[in-house]
């Protein structure tokens, strides 16, 4: 029988929700439910709650919003709930000393990669735009230093050749889930066994900027494809197509074999695709977004405009530093 903990669970945006959900199902007692402040959102900054929130209010759990870390008063509710052990997912923030002390057994971390792999914000989206073939999420112990804990359980998944990062998030975060509830269960009846990360295997996911977006079809088109794929929801990979800028949504190797002609010219317009040239290679377009649209299949995007082979996708205007 496993013994009842008492937990914290430190969460926001919805890749931490299936956790969440989980350990509210598992038998575990959660005591407190950690997430950032509500921040304005979208074009109108509208004040709304993270997914973490929502799921919390929803399972009546108790919710603190600290603005600071540091702040005696949330130290003291924390101290005062006397947890045996914390649970962090994409929080969004970087544990204080005094905050990773608090619970009896320390914090324990689910992390969307098989770390060392890609420690990091944005581990996701850094498989597959590296082309990544296997990923996967790691139950890691929480240390000061950047995502460098021992690892106490993983489990490999094999990333899709179409898969996008927002699919393989949400495949991730549910995964990732089951692993926690098994780990729990295990850290309360005992010692886990501990592995240390390997150092000299440490690559870094760093948080995804906006010039990220522009496209270079002068690449192989496996490299473009995964750029696609591998920047949504944000910033999505773009370009420009007759003076708009045109965000891709799915895509797919078409060939390996050089088009023949100028990267980003469009070489072949089907009904439901466009086939574009990168170099060397094709890249095949079957959902697009138009500036200021919902994304769309290409069957829509062609009933709005004239879009003939030789046209080009063009790279969009290099951004400021």
């Amino acid at each position: 029988m496993v013994r009842r903990l008492r937990l914290g669970f430190f969460g926001t945006p919805a890749f931490a929700v299936p956790s969440l959900a989980a350990l509210a199902a598992s038998g575990h007692d959660i005591a407190v439910v950690v997430t950032q402040p509500d921040r304005p959102r979208g074009r109108g900054q509208h004040v709304t709650a993270e997914a973490v929130k929502q799921k919390a209010q929803e399972l009546g759990l108790p919710v603190l919003q600290p603005e600071r870390l540091g702040d005696e008063t949330f130290l003291s509710a924390l101290d005062a709930l006397q947890l045996d052990l914390a649970v962090v997912v994409a929080y969004g923030r970087i544990l204080t000393p005094r905050v990773l002390a608090t619970p009896k057994g320390g914090f324990i971390n689910v992390h969307g990669s098989l770390l060392p792999r890609w420690r990091g914000a944005a581990p996701v989206h850094r498989a597959i735009l590296a082309g990544d073939t296997h990923t996967g999420v790691t139950i890691m112990r929480v240390v000061q230093a950047l995502d460098a804990g021992n690892i106490l359980l993983t489990e490999e998944t094999e990333i899709g050749a179409n898969e996008t990062s927002v699919e393989l998030g949400a495949r991730l975060s549910k995964s990732g889930a089951a692993l926690l509830v098994r780990t729990v269960d295990a850290l309360a009846n005992g010692p886990v066994p501990e592995r240390v990360q390997e150092e000299a295997l440490v690559t870094y996911a760093s948080r995804l900027e906006r010039r990220e977006s522009r496209l270079d079809w002068a690449q192989p088109a496996a490299v473009v494809h995964n750029h696609i794929r591998g920047l949504q929801p944000w910033p999505m990979a773009a370009a420009m197509f007759g003076g708009s800028r045109v965000a891709f949504v799915r895509s797919e190797v078409a060939s390996t074999e050089p088009a023949g002609t100028t990267p980003g010219a469009i070489v072949s317009v089907r009904a439901d695709a466009l086939d574009v040239a990168a170099s060397p290679g094709v890249v095949r377009i079957t959902e697009l977004q138009p500036e200021g649209r919902r994304a769309m299949p290409v069957r829509a995007f062609l009933g709005g405009r004239a879009v003939s082979t030789g046209d080009r996708f063009d790279a969009l205007p290099i951004a400021a530093p």
